[in-house]
């Protein structure tokens, strides 16, 4: 498969990479064409030949094809890159790796008129983000102004960028923390972990906004702010009950749930919303990868064992047309999303319908009809 390709590193993260990581005095010359799209993993400390590295991939929208070597690869010695977060404005990327988060910058290169992006340890050195342990949340808000951090140990963080000013730092969010995420305005952060409910912070004051229960068994795995159709912020929360996989999403004003749709029988292993709010994404621990519609929650696209290994990250592109997943199998995959050709079926059908009545109409009232 031309958009399937294993790279040799255990993936734990996937992004696109913003068109304005190659600066302004760099033309990407296929801009509408490629792609850049970044993994990061590895096989952790000790000697088992497996690398922790940062992995650069291109993928080509009108052939359908990933890469069969990486773009560039840098490799982060006995640290493994287990979350990471890429800046919006093309500043860079920061990772979480066992002890510590680390900043890396884009490089771009030129030869013979063709630029070649790659990543470099940054001089930037974060501080505060200094022997703080595994994160296992990194996230940017929408405009890349904060960021928020969520550990292993259920410490939460979340900075101003770039000054890296604390806004908040809570040492027992939850026991463990495992996923975070701004909404659209920057004004709210969510979080969820393993026991009690999800919770949900105030930035503008940095204080704790409101609870997010859970029902009966329940045990959240991710949470994606979005906007549905008429523009008013939602928050998507995945849950795991007996019977599998389920979707809640909650009001953003009362912070109460809407509605709970079960999706999948196998537990959920990765989640992401698009950018446009038209599409979600689940992974699962079968390696399948499904997009829905936001509105409908029906299955738009399926791609049944897309890893072979569970799916442990998704990330849509930032035109909301394409969907990068990673697995702990060392693959990369990009599916690409069509137009559904179902509206336009029932259009035809509709017009069909009409057009026969009338016919038959125009037959009964001249006395062809008996």
């Amino acid at each position: 498969m031309s958009n399937y390709k294993k790279y040799g590193v255990p993936f734990y993260g996937a992004a696109f990479v913003p068109r304005n990581a190659f600066g302004s005095e760099h033309k990407h010359e296929e801009e509408e064409e490629d792609d850049y799209v970044l993994f990061c993993g590895g096989g952790g400390e000790g000697r088992s030949g497996i690398p922790n590295a940062l992995v650069i991939s291109s993928f080509d929208r009108a052939s359908d094809t990933l890469d069969d070597q990486p773009v560039s690869q840098l490799g982060t010695d006995d640290n493994i890159p287990y979350r990471m977060a890429v800046h919006p404005g093309g500043e860079g990327v920061i990772c979480s790796l066992p002890k510590s988060c680390r900043w890396f910058e884009w490089e771009t290169t030129t030869n013979e008129n063709v630029s070649t992006l790659s990543l470099k340890q940054s001089e930037k050195v974060l501080y505060q983000l200094e022997h703080i342990g595994q994160q296992l949340a990194v996230t940017f808000s929408h405009d890349g102004s904060l960021l928020a951090l969520g550990g292993e140990d259920g410490k939460l963080r979340a900075f101003k960028w770039p000054s890296m000013e604390s806004l908040v730092d809570v040492p027992d969010a939850h026991t463990s923390i495992k996923n975070l995420d701004f909404s659209p305005d920057g004004k709210f952060l969510v979080s969820v972990g393993s026991g009690g409910p999800g919770r949900v912070w105030d930035l503008s004051s940095s204080t704790f906004k409101a609870s997010l229960p859970k029902e009966k068994d329940e045990v959240f795995g991710f949470c994606r702010f979005s906007q549905n159709h008429v523009n008013d912020q939602v928050l998507y929360v995945t849950a795991m009950r007996d019977r599998g996989g389920s979707i809640v999403k909650w009001n953003t004003t009362t912070w109460k749930r809407i509605s709970s749709k079960h999706i999948v029988r196998d537990p959920i292993s990765a989640f992401d919303v698009s950018d446009d709010g038209k599409f979600l994404a689940i992974g699962t621990a079968e390696g399948d990868v499904f997009i829905l519609n936001a509105i409908s929650m029906k299955v738009h696209t399926a791609v049944k064992k897309a890893h072979l290994g569970l799916v442990t990250a998704l990330a849509f592109s930032h035109d909301s047309r394409a969907l990068a997943s990673a697995s702990w199998d060392s693959s990369g995959r990009v599916t690409q999303i069509k137009e559904t050709k179902k509206n336009r079926l029932n259009i035809w059908i509709i017009l069909f319908i009409i057009l026969l009545a009338a016919a038959l109409y125009y037959a009964k009232t001249e006395g062809l009809l008996l």
